[in-house]
């Protein structure tokens, strides 16, 4: 990068974190630090709440996913916005009359201790895991592409977040969400703009380009369990995902619990809901048109440079280079074949142009097979060697092709949302660790300016949880797989001990306890047994589907074991934070 990218890069993280120091400085009371203050309106809430789910996964990793496998991710949103309107309905209500601190409050009130406990256990395990990747996916693509030391970007982002989450908590998490918000959609939207704006073709072709090689695959109404994303995953098991996620999940809780009344969270919610659709289409929209883009320019064989410049420098390199004189070869024959294909578009010759759409699928799979080939030789060379490079599809395109300056800003970007998303966590993490486990069941009847700073002290445990899991943690498949794939493991679950508290009045804690116990060693079964067989019986399922078999099959047990079980007596009623 240049000197200019270095200055604006620095340059705007110091501003963020220097701003977010500033801003919240000061002594503070638990009410104050854990909440806000309850001062946030409904647009810094709405800002707060998408900017928590943005994270750096989803500037780097969705681009890659459309650039892959085209729009079709969208659909994973469809359920956002009825979820939005369900947590309105049912649950802030219930949070804002218990004046709750964290969503497992409510637990005790409605069950007992040990299911608040279970609960809050499990959103510390799912969550502090998820804050590690958070920082790790963003970090070894940064790393790569600065050639930075991978210890040392996971150190350099979590150590930036650590400073003004444990300095001022939720506001400070919320006043920076703003900014960063600002510049991530800012950023993305001006790269799409110039990507758009470099191809050698009009917008119109472009998009003939894109929809006639499959990437503007937007809905798909094929009912199919197996399929990650499709439209009845999207308003089923995404469904489910988002109520737990947003409902019950304390990372998203804590940004509406901030806000200055009932009415002006149910507000942001609805901000988020209808906003974060257009939002992911966009981003997703800017990595088909990368794929157009390169359509026309040819792509590199393989994204991820550092794994190419190794193959280069080792005993397969003449393999390597034979397998890019391929790949020059074939795209260059594609080429050709995509500007007839556009002429005969235009013509509306449709015979012609469905035999040219077939033959420029077939040099496209020839392309596959020969980068096939070179994961192959990159495994060879290194068994440990990373072969997936859809994640370092957006940001080589931004090094290779975008001028000075836009450059600087759109790593800026990554690390933005990068510390949005893990500053919300950590100050999710600290809050459930101080309310739920040390203040309720370790340490009760301190002052609150004690709670304070061990709230603190659990903001820098956590952050230095998760930079060490991050170090040694491993590339997924793609990387917002990897965190919807961890929450779901875990929301399911969590969903179904609140949806039984909210509509199940007659279901007791005891009953409840031991249904989440049998239902998250069901779901981590089938988990590690999908894609063959559990009992005999083919698992095939997409993991958005977890959430709903965890909810309903939590929900029956639960009813089945209140019939079975005698009762455990009267529930303890918590008593309430003033």
């Amino acid at each position: 990068m240049s000197a200019v990218d270095w200055v604006i890069l620095f340059g705007t993280l110091a501003v963020i974190v220097g701003y977010g120091v500033y801003k919240t400085y000061g002594p503070a009371t638990m009410e104050r630090y854990l909440k806000g203050g309850n001062e946030m309106n409904w647009w810094t809430i709405g800002l707060s709440i998408m900017a928590t789910q943005a994270s750096a996964i989803t500037f780097l990793s969705t681009p890659g996913q459309a650039y892959s496998d085209g729009m079709r991710f969208i659909q994973f949103y469809f359920g956002l916005p009825a979820a939005m309107i369900l947590l309105s309905i049912f649950f802030l209500p219930v949070y804002y009359r218990l004046k709750v601190y964290t969503a497992y409050e409510f637990l005790e009130s409605r069950f007992d201790l040990k299911t608040r406990t279970l609960a809050a256990f499990l959103f510390l395990i799912q969550r502090g895991l998820a804050a590690g990747i958070t920082i790790y996916a963003p970090a070894i693509i940064l790393s790569t592409l600065l050639n930075w030391n991978l210890t040392f970007t996971n150190i350099f982002i979590g150590v930036l977040v650590i400073i003004y989450t444990a300095s001022g908590g939720t506001k400070a998490v919320s006043i920076t969400q703003k900014q960063q918000m600002t510049i991530m959609m800012g950023g993305m939207i001006l790269a799409g703009i110039l990507v758009i704006n470099m191809l050698p073709v009009g917008f119109s072709d472009a998009m003939h380009v894109a929809g006639k090689m499959d990437k503007l695959n937007i809905v798909n109404f094929e009912f199919n369990l197996a399929d990650r994303y499709n439209f009845w995953s999207g308003m089923t098991g995404a469904l489910f995902l988002f109520l737990s996620y947003f409902g019950t999940d304390q990372s998203q809780v804590q940004r509406y619990l901030t806000g200055r009344s009932l009415k002006e969270s149910r507000m942001g919610l609805m901000m988020n809901g209808f906003l974060k659709i257009p939002m992911q289409f966009i981003i997703l929209f800017i990595g088909v048109m990368v794929f157009v883009f390169y359509q026309f320019y040819q792509p590199p064989v393989f994204f991820n440079q550092v794994q190419v410049d190794r193959l280069k420098q080792s005993e397969y390199v003449s393999d390597f280079e034979e397998l890019e004189k391929r790949y020059q070869t074939t795209f260059e024959q594609k080429n050709l074949r995509l500007f007839d294909m556009l002429d005969a578009v235009k013509k509306e010759d449709q015979t012609q142009t469905n035999s040219l759409k077939e033959t420029i699928a077939d040099y496209s799979q020839e392309e596959q097979a020969i980068r096939k080939e070179v994961k192959e030789l990159i495994l060879k060379n290194d068994p440990l060697g990373e072969t997936n490079d859809t994640d370092y599809v957006f940001m080589r395109f931004v090094m290779d092709y975008l001028p000075k300056g836009i450059i600087g800003l759109l790593f800026a970007v990554i690390f933005s949302a990068a510390m949005s998303s893990t500053a919300s966590e950590l100050n999710a993490l600290a809050s459930t660790t101080t309310v739920d486990i040390y203040k309720r069941s370790i340490n009760e009847h301190r002052s609150s300016s004690h709670y304070v700073g061990s709230s603190k002290l659990f903001t820098v445990f956590w952050g230095l949880f998760a930079i060490t899991f991050a170090t040694y943690a491993t590339l997924f498949e793609n990387l917002i797989q990897a965190v919807n794939l961890l929450g779901s493991l875990f929301y399911g679950t969590i969903l179904g001990i609140f949806l039984v508290a909210f509509f199940m009045k007659w279901v007791k804690g005891h009953a409840v306890f031991i249904a989440a116990l049998v239902t998250e060693a069901v779901i981590l079964l089938i988990h590690f047994n999908n894609g063959g067989e559990l009992l005999g019986i083919p698992i095939h399922i997409g993991y958005l589907w977890y959430n709903v078999i965890g909810s309903i099959l939590l929900m029956v047990v639960a009813a089945v074991l209140q019939f079975i079980l005698p009762n455990r007596g009267k529930r303890v009623k918590v008593v309430r934070n003033q």
